[in-house]
């Protein structure tokens, strides 16, 4: 009995270490979709504060928007106001005002590269140092 219990803590433990570790989830993993088919949702998160100068305006937004990111993803998208907060490396607790965009599309490396382009884009533009992407499997109907 101590050799079951034994193991099968082990093995608890292996997995949550895993999971600790930020292992990623394999992209072929199938969703089961009872209405719609399967497809990736992608959010991109971008700050609107500049290390220095003002803040990225509502026009220079638009422009990314209009010029960058809908002729990559002409089928749709949708564009939230978001309050994004994080902890500093010098330890402080830095907050701003951000956008979040989400992207429903295929799983394919024309997508992928996109959704890159974007965010290298708008840190080279905007000078920062990270566009936030979160991606998963939802099943999508129209």
């Amino acid at each position: 009995m101590t050799f079951y219990k034994t193991t099968i803590t082990g093995a608890l433990l292996l997995l949550l270490t895993g999971c600790a570790g930020g292992t990623k989830t394999p992209s072929n993993t199938a969703l089961a979709c009872s209405v719609g088919e399967t497809m990736t949702q992608s959010t991109l998160y971008f700050g609107l504060n500049r290390p220095v100068g003002p803040e990225i305006t509502p026009t220079e937004w638009q422009q990314f928007v209009d010029n960058d990111v809908t002729p990559r993803f002409r089928e749709g998208l949708s564009v939230f106001n978001a309050s994004g907060q994080w902890l500093g490396n010098d330890g402080k607790l830095a907050r701003e005002s951000s956008k979040a965009l989400m992207l429903i599309h295929a799983s394919d490396a024309e997508s992928n590269n996109n959704i890159e382009k974007l965010r290298s884009t708008y840190r080279s533009r905007f000078n920062q140092d990270s566009v936030m992407r979160v991606d998963q499997k939802v099943c999508v109907a129209f």
